[in-house]
């Protein structure tokens, strides 16, 4: 062959070599539709919400390759479902494609729960979207500030900023309705504890406001009111009014005040 190769001319060699490249040109572009799978698509089968396995095998079935991209956590659908695929179903792709699948995690993270008092529904709505929580109820509290949420629950008790929650958990928000349009006499809480006079005020739709705290408490729940704004009655004697939802600031000491009273004791009677 090398003989055979080299008494032949530079211009034959060329030649054969020229034809040689042709030939395999041509080979090489008429397998091109079969290498890949030019003209040959399948629709792509809906595996939304099916378990990863059986999604698999389901799509391998129909001749294309599976591949989890990503996991999400989602409360309303069972662990290791498909949660999205890409492409979508019903597209038409060629055979062979690879199928990219979002998958629903078996157990869900714990996220930290964000500080929702003072901002609006709305805002609060989006800050939880955003670390992947849900809202829950909502119950509406007489309040100043319209719309606005005063507390954040979780299973029915307080959760504090910070805390780690399960992602996809219901939050309840406390939101503000406003104060009412009924003007009512303030109530008296002057020689009460501040936990009774808590406890009174959630019962008069009335929130407490500043709570000045004399040094000599050491307990502020058992502190007894000693002054509080506004007061039961005003200058003349009237009863001052409050709408619900307003507030009622207190002073507290640790010494129970004497009430003043005005009334003249009954008289004794004397014994005939």
């Amino acid at each position: 062959m090398f003989d055979f190769i080299t008494k032949r001319s530079f211009l034959f060699n060329l030649l054969a070599v020229i034809v040689m490249f042709f030939a395999l040109a041509l080979l090489f572009f008429s397998m091109l539709g079969f290498i890949t799978k030019h003209g040959q698509q399948q629709t792509v089968p809906d595996v939304h919400g099916k378990n990863i396995k059986e999604a698999i095998e389901l799509l391998e079935k129909a001749g294309f390759e599976a591949d989890v991209r990503d996991s999400i956590y989602i409360d309303s659908i069972p662990p290791l479902a498909v949660y999205a695929q890409t492409p979508d179903k019903g597209a038409q792709v060629k055979v062979g494609r690879t199928i990219y699948l979002t998958v629903n995690k078996t157990v869900a993270p714990m996220v930290k729960m964000p500080d929702l008092e003072g901002l609006t529904f709305r805002s609060a709505e989006m800050m939880l979207k955003s670390m992947r929580l849900n809202v829950g109820d909502t119950i509406y509290k007489p309040d100043f500030a319209t719309n606005t949420v005063l507390q954040q629950l979780l299973n029915g008790r307080k959760v504090k900023p910070g805390t780690e929650v399960a992602e996809g958990s219901n939050i309840t928000l406390i939101l503000s309705s406003g104060t009412g349009s009924v003007e009512n006499p303030v109530p008296n809480f002057v020689g009460l504890t501040y936990a009774e006079a808590r406890e009174m005020l959630s019962a008069s739709n009335l929130n407490p406001g500043t709570v000045i705290i004399d040094p000599s408490v050491s307990d502020t729940a058992n502190a007894y009111v000693i002054k509080q704004v506004p007061t039961r009655k005003n200058e003349i004697g009237d009863f001052n009014m409050v709408r619900a939802g307003e507030s009622v600031d207190f002073w507290l000491s640790a010494t129970k005040p004497v009430t003043d009273s005005t009334a003249a004791p009954k008289p004794v009677e004397e014994d005939n």
